[in-house]
């Protein structure tokens, strides 16, 4: 019978489930809780485990034998993405998952929410209101926009984008994509990342959506910021890494661009003197876009259903190695 590990960090409600449904499998639960984005510490207990649930240290889940399975409670693994883990998972016939299916929906809401801000100009409307106070209707209406006909380009085709392409296919927007390998089998126009230059120059809405991998690091900078529409908006709901905030910076001061919409920054926390704070028209929210009320209990539930798979034998959900 398994022998399941958590070092998750998770509320009264979302732990009770997860020991409830994890039964009659032996549950240990580290001394040492880790919440979603921090990196979890290596705790002798691991060795006895099948299962992890959580955020373990890298170096265990390298070396440990007993090691099948692998659940992790965030979306992002940049951690673990290394050519030595991953050679390490497939010598023992181990596999990894991750929870982008928990996150997907309430960060494609969120890059919702803030094409919607942008277009009808709220920002600029909660700016008056905790100032002058007075009455902008005349500007702002003329400033505000439809969505229908403008082109919005998805840097990253994982579950949060798909899922977004499906919350915008009601609004006539025009959506493409870039992804390393187009499959051919996408809903939507998909190209290349080479084509990325050709493109970036036709799109309204930027909606970056990749994670953090050397390829990606600086992938936005000075260069391509300079070759986007003035009236063009950054959305960065991926990681913070892959765009260059001093480049962003100086194109939204510089009016090169209409306005940025970050989730995600690099550092975090993003410090309260860091340029970007004040930069013309940048809006930041603290990583808030994966989180909603019920985020714990849906990445246990996840992994639940996901342990029911592990034990009939079948695919597990989300799985990202080998």
């Amino acid at each position: 019978m398994p022998v399941i590990w958590s070092n998750a960090h998770l509320p009264a409600d979302a732990a009770a489930e997860l020991a409830a449904g994890v039964a009659p499998h032996r549950l240990l639960l580290s001394p040492t809780p880790s919440g979603s984005l921090a990196t979890g510490q290596a705790d002798p207990q691991l060795a006895e485990a099948t299962i992890a649930f959580g955020q373990p240290d890298v170096r265990q889940v390298m070396e440990l034998p007993n090691l099948k399975w692998i659940q992790l409670t965030t979306a992002g693994y940049a951690r673990y993405d290394r050519p030595d883990v991953r050679q390490a998972l497939q010598n023992r016939g181990a596999s990894m998952t991750n929870a982008s299916t928990v996150f997907a929906e309430p960060c494609a809401q969120h890059a919702l929410a803030f094409m919607f801000a942008q277009s009808r100009q709220l920002p600029r409307a909660v700016a008056n209101q905790l100032s002058a106070r007075a009455w902008p209707q005349t500007e702002i209406r003329h400033a505000s926009r439809l969505l229908r006909n403008q082109t919005v380009l998805m840097l990253g085709l994982g579950a949060i984008a798909r899922r977004l392409i499906e919350l915008l296919a009601p609004l006539k927007l025009n959506v493409i994509a870039v992804r390393r390998s187009p499959r051919g089998q996408e809903k939507i126009p998909v190209y290349p990342n080479s084509d990325l230059p050709r493109l970036l120059p036709q799109a309204d809405h930027i909606v970056n959506i990749l994670p953090s991998t050397p390829e990606t690091d600086r992938l936005f900078n000075a260069e391509k910021f300079a070759i986007l529409k003035p009236t063009a908006v950054f959305y960065n709901i991926g990681r913070g890494t892959t765009v260059d905030q001093t480049a962003l910076a100086a194109a939204l001061t510089a009016n090169r661009l209409a306005a940025a919409y970050l989730d995600v920054t690099d550092p975090e926390p993003l410090p309260p003197e860091h340029p970007l704070w004040l930069a013309p028209n940048c809006h930041i929210t603290p990583h808030t876009a994966g989180g909603h009320a019920e985020e714990f209990l849906d990445t246990v539930r996840h992994f639940l259903a996901n342990l029911k798979r592990f034990e009939s034998g079948q695919s597990l959900q989300d799985q990202i190695m080998p």
